[in-house]
């Protein structure tokens, strides 16, 4: 499992594919700081990352789709899938180790951005339980969405529709919480219910405020679990399909 992990991880790293995403990832982590510099009227400029990372995700979200969209779609496109099916591997070690290639690729791309708030230590004051908290949520809810993509990437030859369904299973992800809110819904106690306990919103606001709760830990960890082991489910319905 190990070799195809660092296969899936090398074709990252060694294409220019890697190095535009992160790059459109630092310039979008980067935009509230440009805007909000550019408008200061005082001496004093204040921020949260949290709200940083909360008020750009709908723009991350664009991201991680072009990130998990080349996992299955891409190997059935080139005709490589019938190769890494019959390879030793189990269909649960292939799904394991590109979710931990795109998880690692992600997590590197977020470690670039320590660069502003280490910046902001030396000129400034850090507030270090809102910041760990707050990567620590958004890497949490960013395996969810790495995971829901790579379902979406395991229906489909094209990455292209791999990637848009990525983007439309995300922002349903995301909007559970409006749909929640809605006057319909809530005169419906249970469903509404059931839709505030799916809430990834609510959850990483309370990582914002610099609250570590072990059930959202646990609800993410799941949340990626469940996504994981529907597309081992998918892999495996179509490798049986054709014999």
């Amino acid at each position: 499992m190990f070799s195809l992990y660092k296969k899936e991880l090398q074709s990252y790293f060694y294409s220019p594919f890697a190095y535009v995403v992160g790059a459109l990832f630092l310039f979008i982590f980067a935009f509230p700081f440009i805007t909000g510099i550019s408008n200061i009227d005082s001496s004093q400029y204040k921020f949260s990352f949290p709200n940083i990372f909360y008020n750009n995700f709908f723009y991350f979200i664009l991201l991680i789709p072009i990130l998990t969209m080349r996992t299955f779609a891409e190997e059935r496109k080139s005709g490589t899938e019938v190769l890494l099916m019959s390879s030793p591997l189990s269909v649960f070690q292939i799904v394991i180790a590109k979710f931990l290639a795109v998880a690692t690729l992600f997590l590197t791309m977020l470690l670039a951005t320590l660069f502003y708030p280490v910046i902001t230590m030396l000129t400034g004051k850090v507030v270090w339980s809102s910041l760990v908290c707050g990567y620590v949520g958004f890497y949490m809810w960013g395996l969810a969405c790495i995971a829901v993509g790579m379902l979406m990437s395991s229906f489909t030859e094209s990455p292209i529709i791999a990637a848009v369904l990525g983007e439309l299973a995300m922002l349903l992800l995301i909007f559970v919480d409006n749909l929640a809110s809605s006057a319909f819904i809530q005169s419906i106690p249970h469903v509404s219910g059931v839709l505030n306990w799916l809430s990834t919103q609510q959850r990483f606001t309370v990582f914002s405020q610099g609250i570590f709760r072990l059930g959202d830990i646990i609800f993410f960890i799941t949340l990626s679990v469940v996504f994981l082991g529907w597309t081992i489910i998918s892999i495996n319905k179509r490798r049986w399909s054709r014999g």
